[in-house]
């Protein structure tokens, strides 16, 4: 799972994952990332996104599920939203037991 860290003004920073990859592999990332002048996490997030369309593409299927688009919009327009305080502090409610008259 990915895992999501805050910045030092509080705003999330974007989710991140952990790959092992093999030398060989790690290689060709680096001699891709150094022609197109990008860093090596860059250029591998450049082609796991490809990777990702042309698997849906290929599966002739939505890339984002509709239920995973509200709630990635819904955390987004709160996460714009700044923190509110109340107007007027919150006042104690008070229960009283009932008592037996006679």
């Amino acid at each position: 799972m990915a895992t999501r860290q805050n910045s030092t003004n509080g705003k999330p920073k974007s989710p991140r994952i952990q790959v092992v990859l093999p030398e060989s592999i790690c290689e060709q990332l680096n001699i891709l990332a150094s022609n197109q002048s990008r860093t090596v996490s860059n250029m591998a997030k450049v082609l796991i996104q490809e990777g990702i369309k042309k698997y849906f593409e290929k599966e002739d299927k939505s890339l984002v599920s509709e239920n995973n688009f509200n709630t990635d919009k819904f955390r987004v327009e709160l996460e714009k939203q700044s923190a509110r305080r109340f107007k007027k502090a919150s006042q104690r409610i008070r229960y009283y037991k009932k008592t037996d008259q006679k």
